[in-house]
C-alpha cells in the first residue's frame, strides 16, 4: 500500500487524492517542484526524485501533478485545477504556463519605487483568469515615502491589498492570514519576491539581490520556478521576474479586474456602447463625476483590445495548423494511391 504522507506538505489532500487516483491506474502520483527542459524535480510518496520528461508529455510546469512509471518517467500530466498563463514571450499566439494548480497569486510591486497601476491591473487580469485568488502585495513598505494603498485598492476590486516589509517583518501576519493552498509570487524583477518568499518560508531558501543603484531596476535573481512547502501548511512557488505580461484568452480576468467599469457599462443606453460620445453612456457619466479615472478607462480599453487581437491571432494560427494537417494527410493519401497503382 502506498503511503502518501510525504506528499501532504506539497499539497496532497483527500480532495486531490479523490480527483487524481482514479485517473492514474498503476502510475505513482508526484508533484513537479522544478522544471529543467527534459527532466524535472518531483516529490513522490517515497520522497524527492528526478524524473525524465518524454517529448510526448509537453507543457509541464512547476506545480503540476503527474503520474510516474516504475522507472521514474513522467507518463501522464494530470488535469490542472488552475494555471497562471500569459502569451508566449516569443510573440507567437501560444500560451505559456507560469505556474499550475495555484490557489493564491501574490502580485508583488515595490512600494519604494514606481507603483505602476496599469501593470498591477494587467497582472490582476492574469491572476483572475487563472482561477486563483489574487492578493496585491506592496513590498519594501519600510522604505516607501508614500504608501499608495488607497490608490492600489481602487484598481483591485475583489482582491486583498497589503503592505509588507520582509526585512522588518512588518505586515507578514496580515499577509499569511489570507494565504491558502499553493501560493505563487509574480511581479517584475526587483519587486522583492524572493525576499518575501524567504520570509514566508522562514529560511534563506531563494537567492536575493539588490536592485541596480544606477536605475533602481531589479536583476533576475530567480531563474527557475520552484515549489517549496510553507511551514504553516500549503506550498509556495517563487517565479522569475516578469519583463512583459502579455494576456492570453483573458476576457474573464479583464472583466473581474475592471468589474467597476463593466457594472457601469451594463447601465449604458446602448448595449454596444463604445463609451466615447454615445448618449446615455453610464461610463462617461461616471468619468465626469470622478467615480472612475481616465487612466483606468484607458487601461481597460488597452487590455481588452490586446486580448481581442491575441484571440483573433490565435484563431488564425489554429486555422493554419488545421490546414497544414489536412495538407499532410492529403499528401499521404495521394502517395498511397500512387504506390497502389504501381503494384
Amino acid at each position: 500500500m502506498v503511503d502518501y504522507d510525504l506528499l501532504v506538505p506539497y499539497g496532497w489532500t483527500e480532495a486531490v487524492a479523490s480527483r487524481y487516483l482514479p485517473l492514474i491506474g498503476d502510475l505513482v502520483p508526484a508533484r513537479v517542484v522544478r522544471m529543467d527542459r527534459s527532466e524535472c524535480d518531483v516529490v513522490t510518496p517515497r520522497g524527492p526524485a528526478r524524473a525524465a520528461c518524454p517529448r510526448d508529455i509537453t507543457g509541464l510546469c512547476t506545480g503540476d501533478w503527474v503520474g510516474l512509471d516504475a522507472d521514474g518517467t513522467v507518463r501522464q500530466l494530470l488535469p490542472r485545477e488552475s494555471a497562471i498563463t500569459r502569451s508566449s514571450v516569443s510573440g507567437r499566439s501560444v500560451a505559456q504556463v507560469l505556474a499550475a494548480n495555484v490557489d493564491t497569486v501574490l502580485i508583488c510591486t515595490a512600494a519604494d519605487g514606481d507603483v505602476d497601476l496599469g501593470r498591477i491591473e494587467r497582472m490582476l487580469a492574469l491572476a483572475w483568469e487563472s482561477g486563483a485568488q489574487p492578493v496585491v502585495v506592496l513590498t519594501k513598505a519600510d522604505a516607501a515615502d508614500d504608501l499608495r494603498l488607497d490608490a492600489v485598492r481602487t484598481v483591485a476590486p475583489g482582491a486583498t491589498v497589503v503592505a509588507v516589509s520582509a526585512a522588518a517583518g512588518a505586515g507578514l501576519e496580515d499577509l499569511t492570514a489570507v494565504l491558502t493552498g499553493t501560493v505563487a509570487l509574480i511581479g517584475p524583477s526587483g519587486a522583492g519576491k524572493s525576499t518575501l518568499a524567504n520570509a514566508l518560508l522562514g529560511a534563506e531558501v531563494f537567492a536575493t539581490n539588490a536592485v541596480r543603484a544606477v536605475d533602481g531596476k531589479g536583476r533576475h535573481t530567480t531563474v527557475h520556478r520552484e515549489l517549496r512547502p510553507l511551514p504553516g501548511g500549503g506550498t509556495l512557488i517563487d517565479t522569475p521576474g516578469l519583463r512583459g505580461v502579455g494576456l492570453f484568452d483573458a476576457a474573464e480576468g479583464i472583466g473581474r479586474t475592471f468589474s467597476d467599469i463593466e457594472s457601469l457599462a451594463a447601465d449604458c443606453r446602448f448595449a454596444d456602447c463604445g463609451h466615447e460620445t454615445e448618449p446615455g453612456c453610464a461610463v462617461r457619466a461616471a468619468l465626469a463625476e470622478g467615480t472612475i479615472t481616465e487612466r483606468r478607462l484607458t487601461s481597460y480599453r488597452k487590455l481588452a483590445r490586446e486580448n481581442e487581437w491575441m484571440a483573433a491571432r490565435s484563431d488564425k494560427r489554429l486555422a493554419a495548423e488545421r490546414e497544414r494537417a489536412w495538407r499532410t494527410i492529403a499528401k499521404q493519401q495521394r502517395r498511397q494511391y500512387r504506390e497502389r497503382g504501381h503494384r
